[in-house]
């Protein structure tokens, strides 16, 4: 399969990004680890902020190549996709990172106690690399999307 072959069959749309909505989103990615971090919250409610954070990374990846999710199972495709961009050694990411997904869906709606401060952790620290490995991403494959440093965000236009 290949994201053609997902825009083709409706799975994705067509997204063109900016290096500002690219730097949006990373620094959605860094308050959410940033957040994750604190230690009065509960590892639930820091496990769904990693989550997010890692998800806001699959989402980058994404938009970089030009789509978006479709609305049905946005989560799960922008998560599929990861392996689709970064290479098949990347598949065991999306295992992971689909299991975190159910976890995060548990812990939000079905009950208290879904996610221990060792799932936190390790999600955290996960996320962490994930954000080093798509900016490294980023820099050789879409130079013109990284944001700007000065402010964080991203430069005006593509």
């Amino acid at each position: 399969m290949s994201l053609q072959q997902w825009a083709a069959d409706g799975w994705l749309k067509a997204h063109r990004t900016s290096s500002q909505e690219v730097g949006t989103l990373l620094a959605i990615v860094r308050r959410d680890l940033a957040d994750a971090g604190q230690k009065a919250v509960s590892a639930d409610w820091r496990f769904g902020m990693a989550y997010n954070a890692a998800l806001k990374l699959c989402t980058i990846l994404l938009y970089a190549e030009g789509y978006r999710p479709a609305q049905n199972l946005a989560h799960y495709r922008t998560l599929q996709a990861l392996p689709l961009i970064l290479g098949k050694e990347h598949g065991e990411d999306v295992e992971y990172l689909d299991a975190c997904r159910t976890k995060r869906n548990t812990a939000e709606y079905d009950y208290v106690g879904g996610a221990t401060d060792a799932d936190a952790r390790e999600l955290i620290g996960y996320a962490k690399e994930l954000e080093r490995v798509v900016l490294q991403w980023l820099k050789a494959a879409h130079p013109s999307l990284l944001p700007d440093k000065r402010n964080g965000h991203g430069r005006k236009g593509k």
